[in-house]
């Protein structure tokens, strides 16, 4: 009873954690249901160019920050006091309705088909998986795990519900842009940040409608507070 009454009153949130991600649309359709679930921030590692069709304007509503590597990013949650939990199923994975958390979490997610790196689970506290009952399917979409997994945390950390008009919930109002959200760069992260910008350079940056962006524009608004 004691530990239930002290976990009421605390504040706890959440983060999700892209790593190179290789399909750029699922970012779009993950930062909408991290909104949806109370997520503090999204935070990118490595590459950070990404198609946000099918955020459904959630990008707006929801911090990000990026970092060239994994350990930066792993150093910023410790800082937070946070736990990282990898979404993954692992011989030591624990089922996500028995709510395994103990404060604040970030949750790494993997890439569809190979899941998360070795190197990614070296970053991890623990793991949690998403129980499946129906035999026709090995995993789940990605943006689809992560909606059940941040679901569940949110219940477990007492998140206040969204108030509801008619059929949906209310969308709040866009916060106003304040500061950067650019970690500090330093002569290694220059010089990856160019890296990248080469590597992506023939991609380009995408809107939610599937046009062009100027990618300093569309980053530069993302990245604001």
């Amino acid at each position: 009873m004691e530990k239930e009454d002290e976990k009421k009153t605390k504040v706890y949130e959440s983060y999700v954690v892209v790593h190179n991600i290789a399909k750029r649309h699922n970012v779009g359709t993950l930062a909408r249901s991290a909104t949806a679930f109370g997520v503090a921030e999204m935070i990118l590692v490595g590459r950070r160019d990404f198609n946000a069709f099918g955020s459904h304007g959630s990008t707006s509503h929801i911090r990000f920050r990026h970092f060239h590597t994994l350990s930066l990013a792993r150093t910023y949650l410790k800082e937070r006091d946070c736990d990282i939990c990898g979404v993954e199923i692992t011989d030591n994975a624990v089922p996500v309705n028995a709510h395994p958390f103990r404060k604040s979490t970030a949750f790494l997610v993997g890439n569809e088909g190979t899941g998360l790196s070795p190197k990614e689970c070296e970053m991890c506290d623990f793991f949690v998986y998403i129980p499946q009952y129906g035999g026709g399917t090995a995993s789940l979409n990605v943006t689809v795990a992560a909606s059940i997994v941040l679901q569940h945390f949110a219940v477990w950390a007492g998140f206040s519900e969204r108030t509801r008009e008619g059929n949906k919930f209310i969308v709040a109002d866009k916060p106003a842009l304040t500061g950067r959200k650019f970690c500090a760069e330093t002569a290694e992260s220059i010089a990856e940040e160019r890296k990248l910008k080469k590597e992506s350079a023939a991609n380009g940056f995408f809107s939610e409608s599937g046009s062009n962006e100027n990618p300093s524009n569309l980053l530069d608004s993302l990245f604001d507070s």
